[in-house]
């Protein structure tokens, strides 16, 4: 019998710190389908929040640590488009062209992959086994969506799962205003951003919204919390080990 292949794990800082069930999930899924999985315990931050407000030297120094630790790794994984859009496209822009880490960052983004972007397009998955009875939309993260090109995927796994009800919201694909550091130093534009964003959830009239990213969810979740609005929020992790 074939062995499934291992995939390492790329653990979000968000997830890491704040939302460890979400970890706890992608390791139970990976199990489930009989993959076996790494951790890499000296892994740290990828270097985005750094790269997005300009500090270039601090990301570079981030991404070489990143290279270094991933790099004899197979295929990684990761429940985070943002962040997985900064490994495979950003990381190559902090060093010179031509140069050894240039090439060794070109070659790592090639085997980073978004949980459900890895799920269907390369394992060719879109029924996990996993069951919700309850009326659920998605919302399109900005980087997974635009950089990474992933929208079919995560409602293909969405559709298969047993008695869920998916409904699409209106302009799923647009922003929720989070965008890091964005949502403190353009506080209003934000939350201008998020209310349109919680009104198109809340006329879905759904139980939960699932998104791919939780730093999203984390922004979402806050101002449907402020609604008083008994919409719940879930990452994609989760749903698919329900």
């Amino acid at each position: 019998m074939k062995k499934n292949k291992p995939v390492t794990l790329f653990v979000q800082c968000l997830v890491d710190a704040m939302y460890p069930q979400v970890g706890q999930s992608l390791v139970q899924l990976f199990e489930k389908l009989d993959i076996p999985v790494n951790i890499p315990l000296d892994q740290t931050c990828c270097g985005q929040p750094a790269f997005n407000t300009g500090y270039r030297n601090e990301a570079k120094t981030a991404a070489k640590h990143f290279i270094d630790v991933f790099e004899d790794s197979g295929p990684i994984v990761c429940p985070s488009g943002s962040c997985v859009d900064m490994v495979r496209h950003q990381y190559p822009t902090l060093f010179t062209e031509g140069s050894a880490w240039h090439e060794r960052a070109k070659q790592i983004g090639t085997r980073v992959f978004e949980l459900t972007e890895y799920l269907v397009d390369i394992l060719g998955i879109t029924d996990v086994g996993a069951s919700f009875n309850k009326r659920v939309t998605y919302h399109d993260s900005c980087h997974l969506l635009r950089n990474l090109g992933v929208a079919t995927q995560p409602r293909e796994l969405i559709r298969h799962i047993r008695d869920i009800q998916f409904v699409e919201m209106e302009a799923s694909e647009k922003c929720c205003g989070f965008g890091g550091t964005f949502a403190v130093k353009y506080a209003d534009i934000s939350s201008a951003i998020l209310k349109e964003k919680v009104d198109h959830i809340i006329a879905a009239d759904v139980d939960v919204v699932v998104g791919c990213d939780i730093s999203c969810l984390m922004n979402i979740q806050g101002m449907l919390s402020r609604r008083n609005s008994s919409v719940q929020t879930m990452h994609i992790a989760r749903l698919l080990t329900q």
